[in-house]
This record gives structure tokens, sequence and C-alpha cells, in this order.
């Protein structure tokens, strides 16, 4: 088999260290997987493919299951997706049993991005196939679906949907190329900036600059703090783990991992989604429902199994039809531009042994993930206290010599990295919303081509609503994402009247 000649001691030994050090960037608070992958992500244009994938994946499983170490033992999730850890997982640490709650995380994790692997492995190659006969009107409307997702799922819809907008207005700018149905003319670009924009902004420093630099922007504006204290660091070497824990308990690490994969799969969802709807779940069906947030097992069982299950999820739609499904395989849309390859329905087709080396990859990450965390943890629970004043700098440096050196030393990637690295945290002040406003500038270009493609064809926009039944089928999912986004903000906007009531003046 062509893919097995391709299992070679270096890919083992990127894909063991990616996910040790994604491991590391997950339990320092403040770095996340997205910016493990984003800093290391000019490595893999050397590496080849293959090697820099086997990277990239064990960063990305890494980082997503080190958010739980500084969750439990420090009340503090190392990363979006390990918040609803803490609520379970820091009360048992307070009261000495930090270890053992540290074990039912990983073990969690392990099983959530095992059925999630076994997701994308059966699901994807399906997916591309039925997507393979799509014409440009479905490939048009499978994008808007996407980032109507993304907006119903945002925390304000009019936002996401303008952070979504925004991204493709930017992705835009440059030269019309003929080749894409347009007239070689330059648009949408300031003047004064011909020189350096006829072919717009490159991606990947766009990239680096909105999940790494942007990070460290936002923590430098608060004050860099020293880290912590190696005495707040309490493991609870005396509570003993047992797999008796996960008695009772086969059903909601099934359903959470399953929660997690669907929410992985909706483009732009995120982390965070996938465990506080697998976190609610568990407490709503849960016999014993007044033990959540107090220190049961069963909540960090849920949180973790339904975020490591985003990791398989998040793949499928970017492997079959090339919408990432979050933010960090948003970025793995950059390793695959660096070597010049396209992702979408006949990627998995034309790249099998590539395929099989992805699914292989993400398979020894997960496997690495678990014994490094189980065996290790004590060990790997002190990166919490890594002082960030002396880890920033080193990051900062790696982002402008990753910019610099991705197309060959061009000067303006690296003002592009600070123009977005600002963006970035200009954002968190406007509440607009950086996962929608990614996939729009990653997808902007090509909905415009499948746009124009479908009325140099057919001539008429109503096409849109009579090509096919999959087409009438999009519109209804469409529609549905919109009017299920209102129904929730209302819902959510009635609950918090009926809590919080005005008093009267």
């Amino acid at each position: 088999m062509e893919f097995l000649d391709q299992i070679t001691p270096l890919f083992v030994l990127l894909t063991v260290s990616g996910t040790v050090v994604g491991i590391i960037f997950g339990s320092i608070p403040g770095l996340t997987a997205t910016m493990a992958v984003a800093v290391c992500l000019p490595l893999t244009y050397s590496l080849g493919l293959v090697n820099g994938l086997g990277l990239l994946l064990g960063l990305y499983v890494g980082g997503i299951s080190g958010g739980l170490v500084p969750a439990i033992l420090l009340g503090i999730p190392g990363t979006p997706s390990s918040i609803t850890t803490t609520f379970d997982g820091h009360p048992m640490a307070q009261r000495g049993e930090g270890e053992k709650a540290l074990k039912i995380g990983i073990v969690s994790s392990f099983v959530g991005g095992i059925l999630s692997l076994l997701a994308l492995f059966l699901f994807a190659p399906v997916l591309a196939d039925f997507a393979i006969k799509f014409s440009y009107v479905e490939k048009f409307l499978i994008i808007f679906f996407a980032l109507t997702v993304m907006a119903a799922l945002s925390s304000d819809m009019l936002l996401g949907i303008f952070s979504g907008v925004l991204g493709i207005f930017i992705s835009l700018i440059g030269t019309y190329d003929v080749s894409n149905g347009g007239n070689g003319k330059e648009r949408l670009i300031p003047p004064g900036t011909e020189y350096w924009l006829q072919d717009g902004f490159s991606l990947l420093p766009v990239l680096i600059g909105l999940f790494g630099l942007a990070a460290i922007l936002q923590e430098a504006e608060y004050g860099v703090p020293k880290g912590q204290s190696l005495s707040d660091i309490k493991v609870g070497a005396h509570s003993r783990f047992s797999f008796s824990v996960f008695k009772g308990q086969a059903l909601n690490l099934i359903r959470s991992s399953g929660i997690g994969t669907f929410v992985g799969i909706l483009p732009g969802v995120g982390g965070s989604a996938a465990s506080i709807l697998s976190y609610t779940n568990a407490k709503t069906f849960s016999r014993h429902p007044e033990r959540f947030g107090k220190g049961e097992p069963a909540g960090i069982i849920a949180s973790e199994s339904g975020n490591n299950g985003l990791t398989g999820g998040a793949l499928v739609p970017l492997l079959s039809l090339g919408i990432p499904g979050d933010s960090t395989t948003a970025l793995l849309i950059g390793a695959f531009t660096l070597q010049g390859v396209q992702v979408g329905p006949l990627f998995i087709s034309d790249n099998p042994a590539t395929w099989d080396m992805m699914i292989f990859g993400m398979l020894l990450a997960n496997i690495a993930m678990f014994v490094a965390m189980y065996f290790a943890i004590r060990y790997l629970a002190l990166a919490v206290a890594i002082p960030k004043h002396i880890l920033f700098p080193v990051i900062l440096m790696m982002c402008v010599i990753g910019a610099y050196t991705i197309n060959y030393g061009i000067m303006f990637d690296v003002w592009t990295l600070a123009i977005f690295g600002f963006f970035g945290w200009l954002m968190t002040k406007l509440r607009l919303e950086v996962a929608p406003f990614i996939i729009g500038f990653i997808l902007g270009p090509s909905a415009e081509v499948y746009f124009v493609k479908t009325l140099e064809s057919f001539g008429s926009v109503t096409i849109f609503f009579t090509k096919s039944w999959i087409a009438v089928v999009l519109w209804l999912l469409i529609v549905g994402s919109v009017a299920g986004s209102i129904y929730l903000s209302r819902r959510a906007k009635r609950d918090s009247e009926t809590a919080n009531p005005s008093q009267p003046g």
C-alpha cells in the first residue's frame, strides 16, 4: 500500500511532537490550538504535505485536549472548548481530586477523538462522492448555507452576518481574474496600495495575524501576567483514579462525542458550542442533575468527549466540500495551499495516500495525546507556570519570521500580519466574530466564481431556486438556520428578562 511507505520515523516524530507541543499550548491560558497551528504553519512548507499535516494534526488534537489542565487545576479554561470542564473539574481539584479529574478528562478526550475519527473515516468519502455531482448552483448554495449557519450560531446573528460579509468583501480586494469570469481590472484597492494589493491579501499572513498576533495583543492590553505559582498547581496525588468511574457513562460518552462531531461538521461553530451542548445534554438526561457544577465526573466526561469529538467532525466538510469546520481547520487550508493542493470533493479520490495518512495521523495523535497526558500529567501540568512575559516574545518572533518567509521574503506580508493582528484585536472590541470573518475570507472568491459562472451559464438568478432538488433542500436548510437563530435569540432575550426583571424607577 502506498500510504504505508509514507509512514516514516520523521512523520511519527512530527505527529507525536506536535501533539505534545499542542498540549503545552492548550495548557497555558491565553494560548489555543488555533494559535499553535497558526504559529507553526510556515514550518510545513519545508516539511512537505504529509509530514506537515502530521505536525498540524498533532497540534490540533493536543491543543484541544490540553485545555483541560488549567480548567481543572486553576478553574481557568485553557481553550474556549474547555469552558464547561471548569464547572466540575475545578471543584474536584479543590477537594484534592485533581489527578482523578485530569485522568477522567484525558480518557474522555481520547474516546471523543476516536469516535469522531471514525465518523470522519466513514462520512467524508460518502459526502465527497455526493458533492462531485454538484453544479455551480449547488456549490454556491453550500457556501451560502455555511455562512448562514455561522451567523445563526454566533452570539449575535446580525454581527455574525456582518463579520462573514466583511470577510468576503476583503477577500475580493485585488485584480478581478479573467479566468474567474472577471474583466482583469483592479477593484476595491485603496489608492496608493495598488503595487502591493494587485493579488489581494495573502491568506497565510492573514491567518497568523488573526490567530497569533491578535491573541498576544489581547493579553498585552491587560498586562502580561508572570504565570501561575507552582504552589497554585495542586494535582492531588493522593486521589486515585479508577476506570470504574466510567461505569454507567457509556451513553454519556457516545452521545457527547456524537454531539461534538455533529457540531464540528457545522461550519465555523467551534469547540465551545460542542462542549456546552454536550454538558447541557448530560445534565438534562442525568438522574442526578443537582450534582453538576459541584464536582460531578459525568460533567467532565461530557465536556471533554464533546470538545474532542469536534476534531474529526470539523475535518469532514473541509476534506469533502472544501469548507472548514472551524477556525483551526481553516488554518489547515493554508497548509494545503503552501503545497499547491486544493481541498474539495475530488481531494480524497485524487489523493488517496494523503487521505490515508491523515486518518493514520489523527489516530496516532490521539494515541500520543492519551499516553503523554495519562502517564506524564504531573509534569505537563507545570506548563501553566511558564511566564508569559518570556513566552509571548518568542511567539511574536515566530509569527513575524513565518509571515516574512511564507512567500519568499515579501515585506508586505509582515505588514499584512500587523494589519490583521490589530484588526483581530479590534474585532473583540466591536463584538465581531472572527470565525465567520475568516471563513468568509476563505470562501469569498469561490462563492463569487460559482455565482458568476452560474449567471454566465443560465442567465437568470431564478436558476438558484429551480436547478435541482438539492438546491431546494439547501434553501430549506438556509431558511431553517436563520429561523432557528431568530427563535433562539428571542428565547434567550425572554429568559434574560425573566431572570432579571427591570426594577421600577
